[in-house]
């Protein structure tokens, strides 16, 4: 009978393993804080149709430069290796002469020929569905172009405000109702207005299946319209995703837009800070972590943010930091680590992957170059596929856990997961020490070059190169003795309580 219940207390211990280990597997269900979004200039991406290359000319950095539906399609591949799971792109409406940013509307129902058909735009959505890449079109409902044939039409006199330049950008109403660099500002509380907008935003959702709105000049828009916007997109998609561009310096102003239905932000104020202290050595990191902090405060749900270092309207962060006579490719790795490994939704825009430059716009908008770094590609593409494997690097809890001025930790952890990113910001080599509680009994590795570190007891010392960022996962140490002690004593107490209940029964 002993050996019986020596046999049936090992089984259930073998099932109880063999359980957990199924259970940390299970694929967790993907939200869209579980994303990663590349952002696409459409025109300056890849060109993957030389037919609709009318009035490109490469040479005019404000002229169209060629790329198209086809050649985004024809690059899904690569963006999926990157770790990429979502796609924003900048507007693919028609566009009048020169519009190759696609912010100047000439028709809000047609693609912009430069772009490529309808069809081809449905083709580029169900192609990255098949790879499980979500699409989100970014969409201006603010302004029109400044030709717009609405303007002499009589019978839509009332669909724009009056024509003045804002000149007061604390004034609310001004802000909203002000023609912004001198784009015709459309009325949105003029019910023909607002139900043509509201009709267009359902039609491309309908007829394209796309996932999202990113949703361009926010603040210039009266919050009563988003309220009527957010619901009427959802009717039509109940998960869609809408981020929209408030672009202010203030968390609590951004945030007051959460009520009127739109559950995300590209977070201008990170952006602000990230730049800041990763584009020059020595710089302290706590305000990163400050950041983190009041966002928890004032957003529905501060994992949804969109976090990012580049974009088509600042000067590129590669450009940063040579201005500041850094080395860019030590300076791009810290500033890229930080931004898949901290709370919120990685934004990546095109190029960034392979340490472009760029000054102010039009120059931060340079035709996309697959070829010019591929060594920061690899690098960029193992943080995106670390980021998906390691659910601690999308939804884990954030702590700062050292903060020795340019020297920093901070702690994720999700479940059983716990993840330690390391930091040193300054040119000299460091050893960074910290303690903590969880780490008894483990060991770090680290997931960017697999090596290993030795935990003593409750304390990590680490010896750290100047200008680098270290992603540690926590592991049990198999090596310890006292883990199989603890293993031993802990399969004899299930033996013992099995016995007890064996006797008690019989």
């Amino acid at each position: 009978m002993g050996k019986r219940l020596i046999f049936l207390a090992m089984s259930f211990l073998l099932f109880l393993s063999v359980q957990n280990k199924a259970l940390a597997e299970k694929k967790e269900e993907r939200s869209w804080k579980d994303e990663t979004i590349y952002f696409i200039m459409v025109d300056r991406f890849h060109n993957g149709d030389k037919n609709n290359d009318f009035e490109v000319d490469t040479s005019d950095p404000a002229a169209y430069h060629g790329g198209d539906f086809k050649g985004i399609t024809e690059k899904l591949d690569y963006l999926k290796k990157l770790g990429v799971t979502a796609i924003w792109l900048t507007p693919v409406v028609k566009n009048e002469e020169r519009g190759y940013h696609g912010y100047w509307t000439e028709d809000f129902y047609e693609t912009e020929e430069h772009f490529g058909t309808k069809e081809e735009l449905k083709k580029l959505v169900k192609e990255a569905h098949d790879r499980d890449i979500k699409v989100i079109l970014d969409l201006v409902v603010n302004h029109t172009g400044y030709k717009h044939s609405w303007q002499s039409d009589p019978e839509k006199k009332d669909w724009f405000h009056p024509q003045e330049e804002i000149s007061n950008w604390d004034n609310q109403q001004n802000v909203e109702n002000g023609w912004l660099a001198g784009l015709p500002d459309l009325n949105t509380e003029n019910p023909e207005t607002r139900n043509y907008l509201l009709d267009m935003a359902e039609y491309w959702i309908k007829e394209t299946d796309i996932d999202g709105y990113r949703l361009d000049t926010v603040k210039h828009v009266p919050k009563d319209f988003w309220i009527e916007f957010s619901e009427r997109v959802k009717e039509a998609k109940s998960d869609f995703y809408l981020i929209g561009e408030v672009w202010h310096n203030d968390p609590r102003y951004i945030a007051e837009y959460n009520k009127a239905g739109i559950q995300s932000f590209v977070d201008y104020p990170l952006f602000n800070e990230m730049v800041r202290i990763f584009k020059q050595s020595g710089q302290s990191l706590s305000e990163l972590h400050s950041v983190w902090e009041r966002n928890k405060y004032y957003y529905e749900d501060p994992y949804m943010l969109g976090n990012f270092i580049d974009n088509h309207d600042n000067i590129r962060f590669v450009r940063e930091a040579l201005l500041k006579q850094e080395n860019p490719e030590k300076r791009l790795k810290m500033a890229l680590t930080y931004l898949y490994t901290a709370p919120g939704i990685p934004i990546l825009y095109q190029g960034t992957e392979h340490m472009m430059d760029g000054a102010k716009d039009p120059d931060n908008r340079r035709m996309m170059d697959f070829s010019q770094n591929k060594k920061m590609e690899t690098f960029t593409a193992k943080l995106g596929n670390l980021r998906q494997k390691h659910p601690a690097l999308r939804s884990g809890d954030f702590s700062m856990i050292k903060d020795d001025g340019a020297k920093a930790v901070f702690k994720r952890t999700h479940k059983d997961e716990t993840i330690y990113i390391v930091y040193n910001n300054d040119k000299k080599d460091a050893e960074i020490t910290f303690n903590d509680k969880d780490l008894k009994g483990h060991k770090l590795v680290d997931l960017l070059n697999e090596e290993e570190a030795k935990v003593k007891g409750n304390k990590m010392e680490l010896q750290v190169k100047g200008e680098t960022a270290h992603i540690f996962l926590l592991q049990i140490d198999r090596s310890n003795p006292y883990l199989y002690a603890a293993i031993a004593a802990g399969g004899i107490l299930v033996i013992l309580l099995l016995v007890f209940l064996f006797k008690k029964r019989k």
